[in-house]
């Protein structure tokens, strides 16, 4: 195919220009840690604790809207057994993710964290907290794949461009952003970025849903007659299925790193809640677009566009069903500026978590445990180099799947049940220890695996009351995924107070007490000692 070379044109300038706003938003990062004598982790991973509240709201905003969910929320729209039933949950589940973060706001900020892990490296010590660093790694590796999957997708459809040369250019862009200002960089092309993503979405939503080809989608909710119906499938049967995919993503976004950068980035705890408010609210606003856009495509007649029959969810084509309906249900100039802002737009959720990804491997493993005696300026060598690796990894494993669904909802998974109890656990109850921590890991692992997961293929050992097999497939119609999170809570608390008795009334010999329980007090805030978090050994 020939390259569409007004739609490159376009892309390019949008691309230079978050670019430029990213080296312009380095430039003034250095001159402010220069005039405060702020260090420069600091400053690249907090921006010096003083980012404001207007810039704070955009930056919490965009961590969330970007590739992951505007393309992905199109997909699920789309998707007979999804449609619009489970996409609002989880638009509704994201708002209420930040109001639940209003909890987390003053104990994360009274201990002066640098990240979400410095809890963990004070209360249990090094060998848990490197274990839960590399889950939080994990998930943000895995988010990062997410957002490029959508972006790839958009620009080969539309543009004409391979798939793989699409995600790597952008992934280019984003690192170089990334590695220069750190979050003040992220910060400033958020903003540029989620007008871009606004202005274009609503640009192309008349378009699409007047489009000749396209039915009135009011007709289309719940009697579909070209495809499936996209309210999708809102049987009572799946209630439970409902609450726990809200639950998942409402509860598993706080276990998110880059939220809490962005709190603990605020000037102040006031701001820092105020932050987490409107953004609850922005997320209701950019999540109609796709939703609009979503309905009219599953409204479509695909024999009667260019694009032809069947509909890209039948050929298997669901997550490019957003640059399909921008291709060949909107006019080209409409197409080309849309997918140019969109495009630009989708950078928003990559680079907070290549920065997220970075700022836990810097500071919770290679600077508190590693190499506690490192300088100021190597550390900022081993974020740069972090950002460096971590976007060629996340990018590496598009290759292994098209699906942003399979990424977003794995990473949101490992999230929700691992990390969340933890972290929960560490802030709020006293008695929790290392030896609670390792088994709130080993159980919910133990319990999802045996449940089964259609994400990996797994087939269900543990049948909760309610499953079926459906289509020679069995079907858990429990809330799993919170059964699971529930369990870990458990198992965090019961083991951390049998390992407390057993040690301390003298049942099990103190040489064999590894995790010091017998030696552990009551947690106080943290604070930096010689530049590193001061810990417990």
């Amino acid at each position: 195919m020939a390259v569409n070379v007004p739609g490159v044109t376009v892309m390019v300038v949008f691309y230079l220009l978050v670019l430029g706003t990213g080296i312009w938003a380095s430039f003034k990062s250095n001159k402010k840690q220069k005039r405060t004598g702020a260090t420069r982790m600091e400053m690249a991973l907090l921006g010096n604790r003083n980012i404001n509240l207007v810039l704070g709201i955009f930056t919490m905003t965009a961590t969330w809207i970007g590739g992951g969910f505007i393309v992905g929320s199109v997909e699920m729209m789309c998707t007979p057994s999804m449609g619009l039933a489970r996409t609002i949950i989880i638009s509704l589940s994201y708002m209420s993710s930040f109001l639940f973060g209003l909890i987390f706001v003053k104990p994360m900020r009274d201990r002066n964290c640098v990240t979400m892990l410095d809890p963990f490296q004070f209360k249990y010590g090094k060998v848990i907290t490197a274990g839960m660093s590399l889950f939080s790694v994990g998930i943000d590796v895995v988010w990062i794949a997410s957002t490029f999957i959508g972006l790839g997708g958009i620009t080969s459809v539309v543009l004409d461009l391979p798939f793989s040369l699409s995600i790597w250019i952008s992934a280019a862009v984003v690192i170089i952003y990334t590695l220069m200002g750190g979050l003040y960089s992220v910060a400033y092309t958020d903003v540029i970025q989620l007008v871009l993503i606004f202005v274009s979405l609503w640009i192309c939503v008349p378009f699409v849903m007047t489009n000749p080809h396209t039915l009135d989608i009011s007709q289309t909710l719940m009697n579909n007659t070209l495809n499936a119906p996209w309210i999708g499938q809102p049987e009572l049967k799946q209630t439970w299925i409902m609450i726990d995919d809200f639950l998942n993503f409402g509860l598993g976004g706080l276990a998110c790193q880059a939220f809490h950068q962005r709190i603990l980035s605020a000037s102040s705890t006031a701001s820092a809640k105020l932050t987490c408010c409107v953004a609850a609210f922005l997320i209701l606003v950019f999540s109609i677009p796709p939703l609009l856009i979503g309905a009219a495509a599953a409204s479509t007649d695909w024999n009667q566009t260019s694009y032809g029959s069947p509909s890209p969810y039948v050929r298997g084509e669901g997550s490019l069903t957003l640059p399909i309906a921008l291709q060949h249900l909107t006019p080209s100039v409409i197409s080309i500026i849309g997918i140019g802002c969109v495009t630009a737009a989708v950078m928003s959720s990559a680079d907070s978590d290549l920065l997220s990804a970075a700022s836990v491997f810097s500071t919770n493993i290679y600077k508190n445990i590693l190499r506690p005696q490192a300088s100021d300026r190597e550390n900022q060598w081993v974020v740069r180099v972090s950002v460096l690796v971590m976007g060629v990894i996340g990018t590496s494993l598009t290759m292994l799947n098209n699906s942003i669904i399979i990424f977003w909802f794995l990473g949101t998974e490992v999230a929700y049940i691992l990390v969340f109890p933890e972290l929960l656990c560490v802030l709020f109850f006293n008695i929790s220890n290392g030896y609670g921590a390792i088994m709130g890991v080993l159980t919910p692992l133990m319990l999802k695996l045996l449940s089964g997961d259609p994400l990996l293929g797994l087939e269900p050992v543990l049948h909760f009351p309610g499953c079926t097999l459906e289509d020679g497939v069995y079907v858990q119609y429990a809330p799993v995924k919170t059964i699971s999170m529930l369990s870990a809570i458990a198992a965090i608390l019961l083991f951390s107070y049998l390992a407390s008795v057993l040690f301390n009334k003298g049942v099990l010999p103190e040489k064999w007490d590894v995790f010091q329980v017998k030696a552990q007090h009551s947690p106080v805030p943290l604070s930096p000692v010689g530049g590193a978090i001061e810990e417990k050994e």
